[in-house]
């Protein structure tokens, strides 16, 4: 069975700022214009940042793929002074459940940015009608497994070398 956030809890609804483990004030909002931010933001990631092959590694596959989530998906961005530097996203997938991804650029790693943009992009689903949210996570991303459970997520399925984790809205 499913975590489940039906009980009455709202996340948190974008827009939200706060104050990072760095002291850097961020802020988060729901996003779906321009990709040209996002495209910069995610041509600075390397090796390291990338995982189940995105984000992709070139800047026109960015380009491209960074288009495809702001036309389909539920988006919500981060920035630090104008500079977007985290975000996630929810792609419908089917009435009313969709996969979340979510990124955060390297420099604002390890600040607790990860799991405010989670809890804000789950207050963003709930706003538009999603009921019910999915992800895969690499076995070995310890920390990004922590942080999905943090805030609700139940394992579904255990793969080779994936996880597959759930939570019902």
């Amino acid at each position: 069975m499913p975590a489940s956030a039906g009980d009455g809890h709202q996340f948190p609804r974008p827009p939200q700022e706060f104050t990072d483990s760095e002291d850097r004030t961020v802020r988060m909002v729901a996003y779906g214009v321009e990709a040209e931010p996002l495209v910069s933001m995610y041509t600075d990631f390397d090796a390291d940042s990338r995982s189940q092959g995105v984000p992709p590694r070139n800047e026109p596959a960015i380009r491209e793929w960074v288009d495809g989530l702001l036309d389909d998906g539920r988006n919500v961005v981060v920035f630090h002074d104008d500079r977007p530097v985290g975000h996630a996203v929810l792609v419908p997938v089917d009435d009313g459940s969709a996969e979340l991804a979510i990124f955060v650029h390297p420099e604002y790693q390890s600040a607790g940015i990860g799991t405010r943009l989670i809890e804000v992009l789950l207050g963003h689903g709930q706003a538009e009608g999603i009921e019910h949210v999915w992800l895969a996570v690499s076995q070995r991303n310890h920390v990004a497994m922590r942080v999905y459970r943090s805030v609700g997520f139940e394992t579904r399925l255990r793969e080779h070398a994936e996880i597959e984790m759930e939570l019902d809205l």
